[in-house]
């Protein structure tokens, strides 16, 4: 059931319930009312009746007991007058002597000749006057009064359910246009939905579509981004390893054995390539594996050991007491390409510097949040930024080439390498709310900061 039908079942019902209950409550009481009013009536009949006939002079009283006096009838409303003995002084009808016989005081019904009347007996001065009155005739007053009564609530009732249905049909016309405009929308679009003219409790609604899309189109420029930088950066390697191997081929001896061993080198390349782009992919998908966080110390250690040099890494002795708010396995990825980098472009015989240190307090890094590492209580430890600052002793880059370190396959100079290797570090530093920082003076190589949040225990 459509949410439109659904809303005008429901409040139509309701609103039909509603007016029900209300005129049966004001016809319930209206009857009431009416009959009460009809009985006050018929005993104020008979008490004007017996006013009337107390106040007749002696002679008409002797003519009553020999010949009753004749009332003039009214519609609907018969009367009869008994004397202390008991006889008829005055009536309107002559035929209702079974109606109007006096019984005890008060209200009554009584029933001649298929039709039911209500009759009232009061006594005053030695009179007994009867009168009484047609139950259909009452009824048919009533019919009357009903009718009068209810014509309007029918009225009122369809007049609220046709502007109900008004009503519902405009309000929930938005969501049919948005409807419309999504069933006619190309599969290929996902470009924001138009907000204009929406009520605001449909934007919302909207607003988390128009995310969606969002992330859909972020999620298919990355995919064709990364088959893009597949298709680019591998020719290049396939296109020499079918040389070398059809040049393997083609000859004999040492000719043959270093075409396979240029294969071979550009096997491993391709290797290495291929594992940067999926990390990379990996990194910049919705939600990267989170993992184990880890200690700054195992972390620089566990990168300069995966780097293969090293030896070629100075250390530092001792290291702050801080856990890094980045999975160890990503964290240690991101350092290794920072001194990969380093050692590429340093000079063979010169070391690279690793050390470590915490920003200053309120340098803008993000809070906290979450269980803390150890179990400990999160007031018993508080966020920092921590720098790794790698350094090596080359040449140093220009401030253009600077600005360009972190391009996808931009290699300085003739340099070796896929060109990924920071673009993964700053993707791994964004990722988790960090960054990276290049320095280069002249002749003093260049320096990299790779900042990232973490937590250290609270001296206060």
């Amino acid at each position: 059931m459509s949410l439109r039908a659904r809303l005008l079942l429901t409040l139509g019902l309701t609103l039909a319930l509603l007016w029900a209950s209300a005129a049966a409550w004001l016809m319930r009481d209206l009857e009431d009312k009416l009959v009460e009013t009809l009985d006050q009536r018929l005993a104020q009949s008979a008490r004007t009746v017996a006013g009337l006939m107390l106040q007749l002079p002696p002679d008409v009283w002797q003519q009553a007991d020999r010949h009753s006096l004749s009332i003039p009838a009214i519609e609907g409303l018969a009367c009869q007058v008994h004397s202390p003995r008991g006889e008829i002084m005055a009536r309107t009808h002559g035929d209702l002597e079974g109606v109007l016989t006096p019984d005890e005081p008060g209200h009554a019904y009584r029933k001649a000749d298929g039709i039911t009347w209500r009759v009232f007996t009061y006594e005053r001065g030695g009179l007994t006057i009867t009168t009484a009155d047609r139950i259909d005739e009452r009824d048919a007053l009533m019919r009357g009064v009903l009718r009068v009564a209810v014509v309007p609530f029918i009225v009122a009732l369809l007049g609220s359910l046709i502007a109900l249905w008004v009503t519902v049909w405009r309000g929930l016309a938005p969501l049919s246009r948005l409807r419309e405009s999504l069933s006619h929308r190309d599969p290929d679009t996902l470009t924001p939905v138009e907000e204009s003219g929406l009520p605001a409790e449909i934007r919302p609604l909207v607003d988390t579509l128009n995310g969606l899309l969002l992330r859909v189109n972020q999620a298919f420029s990355r995919e064709q981004r990364f088959t893009s930088d597949v298709a680019h950066e591998l020719r290049t390697p396939l296109t020499a390893i079918k040389t070398h191997v059809q040049v393997a081929r083609r000859v004999r001896g040492d000719d043959a054995a270093d075409a396979l061993q240029h294969a071979e080198q550009g096997i491993v390349r391709l290797s290495r390539t291929l594992d940067q782009l999926l990390l990379l992919a990996r990194v910049e998908s919705r939600h990267p594996d989170a993992g184990e966080t880890g200690e700054v110390a195992a972390v620089a250690a566990c990168a300069a050991e995966d780097t293969g040099y090293p030896e070629r890494i100075e250390l530092l002795r001792e290291w702050p007491s801080a856990r890094l708010l980045v999975p160890h396995e990503l964290a240690v990825t991101a350092l290794r390409n920072v001194l990969d980098n380093a050692l590429r472009h340093g000079p063979a015989d010169s070391p690279v510097w690793l050390e470590a240190h915490l920003m200053p307090a309120g340098d803008g890094h993000p809070e906290a949040s979450g269980t803390q590492p150890g179990g400990a209580p999160a007031d018993a430890w508080c966020t920092r930024e921590l720098a790794f600052c790698v350094r090596d002793a080359g040449d140093g880059l220009s401030p253009e080439a600077l600005e360009q370190l972190t391009w996808r396959f931009w290699r300085a100079g003739s340099a070796e390498g896929s060109g990924l290797g920071l673009a993964i570090v700053a993707a791994i530093a964004e990722r988790f709310g960090g960054r990276l920082r290049f320095e280069s003076p002249e002749g003093q190589g260049l320096g990299v900061e790779f900042i990232v949040p973490a937590v250290i225990p609270d001296e206060g």
